[in-house]
């Protein structure tokens, strides 16, 4: 099941709205740490050679992810779009213009963060705005694309589900080339220097003789480009690169290995949804209750609120611009003055991670299931972190990184505690939820983890291996 789908939930859940669960289970912690929500599968391959040398190859070599197929498009127009984005966004739209993308973000009334995605502005389409990500931010966009549209406005909105979901193909073709010999190979695809295109801006190029689009920016904490075009050209396109790649080592990157790469650029890639208060109670009521996602880890309160993350908290606040009215701006201009978490990678103790897979094949009770590459049980992975005795934060996102050898997460953390600090992963839960994702015979244990930058690379590599 994706974030798209609908099905095996049954009748009422393909109708129910949010609104209508919350009510039914008694609230949304209820709600969301009961609901299935399968861990979400790339519809790629899973591997192409193995899941451990295409990690590799980001670091070593270059590597070719096709991001074509597993994230939510939203196709946008109408002269009143740009305001409407920026009356729901801290984003500012000042400098926003043809040939550049952004990261958008959007905040509740209390400036606690829904949702962030990529927003793409090309000239030359009747819909000249798109955004792409997870369905948390796209849906909320929609939801008010659609009710500035009822009430008379210029926007309009196609929302194109991923290829889970959708019939036929995609709208485009997207190939992310990235990697310390990634320039070797793009000089060898244009037969000479590379375009010059500023960082996260959006240049045009051709590639085997078809127009493309290349963004440029890192998706796993190193250099390279996001080339996207139509969908007819994707078969050109890709032969194109993998065929000037092979003498550089290229790999193309199946589902495994892509789904860890969040973990080495330091992006948080589902923070839990804000969408419980007040402010968006006409939201709930739209949205249907199977798109809302489930809670896994150990992070356990009947207080949603502790689930909450300000951008500031999870390294989005960059983004964040005072210089418009916006839904959120006065309670977020407090977070900004007053910032209690910051965004960190934790790297996981070796030997408690041995223990966690020892449990499965010992007598007695295990620990709860550790997956490789990426361990995720629900939509948000929200798992509980201790120092000194105290909850300090919550680590999202955790999985095996092949290149470092390390098993680590991404986590929001207490200002106070420093990199380099030891604190403690709550892994398992109590009580243990009736998701089918989660064993539901499993012991809690506690991970001890060292406090990192995000990214992590320059400090695992050089300040954390000399001390192990």
């Amino acid at each position: 099941m994706t974030a798209e789908s609908l099905a095996g939930t049954g009748q009422r859940a393909a109708t129910e709205s949010l609104a209508e669960a919350i009510a039914r289970a008694g609230g949304p912690v209820e709600l969301l740490r009961n609901q299935d929500w399968p861990a979400f599968t790339f519809p790629v391959a899973p591997e192409f050679t193995n899941w451990r040398d295409e990690q590799r190859a980001w670091n070593t070599t270059v590597a070719l992810m096709d991001q074509s197929h597993h994230m939510t498009q939203l196709f946008l127009g109408g002269s009143d779009l740009i305001p409407l984005l920026s009356s729901i966004s801290p984003n500012t739209f000042g400098t926003f213009r043809p040939g550049v993308a952004k990261q958008l973000i959007a905040v509740n009334q209390d400036g606690y963060l829904i949702g962030d995605g990529i927003l793409f502005y090309h000239e030359d389409a009747p819909e000249g705005l798109v955004l792409i990500g997870h369905h948390l931010l796209i849906d909320w966009v929609r939801f008010n694309v659609e009710k500035a549209a009822a009430a008379g406005q210029d926007v309009h909105h196609r929302l194109e589900a991923n290829s889970h979901m959708r019939q036929g193909p995609p709208t485009f073709y997207r190939y992310e080339l990235q990697g310390p010999r990634a320039n070797e190979v793009m000089e060898k695809v244009f037969a000479g220097p590379i375009p010059e295109i500023k960082f996260f801006h959006i240049g045009d190029v051709q590639i085997a003789g078809r127009p493309v689009k290349a963004l440029r920016h890192g998706m796993a904490g190193q250099p390279g480009f996001e080339f996207y075009g139509p969908w007819e050209d994707h078969e050109t396109v890709l032969a194109a690169l993998m065929e000037a790649g092979e003498e550089f080592g290229i790999r193309r990157v199946g589902a495994k290995a892509y789904s860890a790469s969040p973990l080495e650029s330091g992006w948080v890639p589902t923070p839990f949804p804000a969408i419980f208060d007040d402010d968006l109670a006409e939201y709930r009521a739209w949205l249907p209750a199977a798109r809302a996602g489930s809670i896994g880890g150990s992070l356990y309160s009947e207080d949603v609120h502790d689930y909450y993350m300000t951008p500031y908290d999870i390294g989005l606040g960059r983004s964040v611009r005072f210089d418009h009215d916006f839904h959120g701006r006065e309670a977020l201009e407090r977070h900004a003055e007053n910032q209690r978490r910051r965004k960190v990678t934790l790297i996981w103790d070796a030997e408690d991670v041995a223990a966690v897979v020892r449990s499965q094949l010992e007598p007695g009770t295990p620990a709860k299931y550790l997956d490789f590459p990426k361990a995720r049980y629900g939509l948000f992975q929200m798992d509980e972190v201790i120092h000194a005795g105290r909850r300090a934060g919550i680590s999202t996102d955790a999985g095996y990184v092949a290149y470092d050898q390390l098993y680590m997460s991404l986590a929001t953390l207490d200002a106070d505690v420093p990199d380099g600090a030891e604190v403690e992963v709550v892994w398992g839960e109590d009580p243990i939820s009736r998701k089918a994702s989660v064993d539901a015979d499993h012991r809690q244990v506690r991970i001890r983890a060292t406090v990192a930058p995000a990214p992590y690379h320059e400090f695992a590599r050089t300040v954390y291996r000399a001390n192990a």
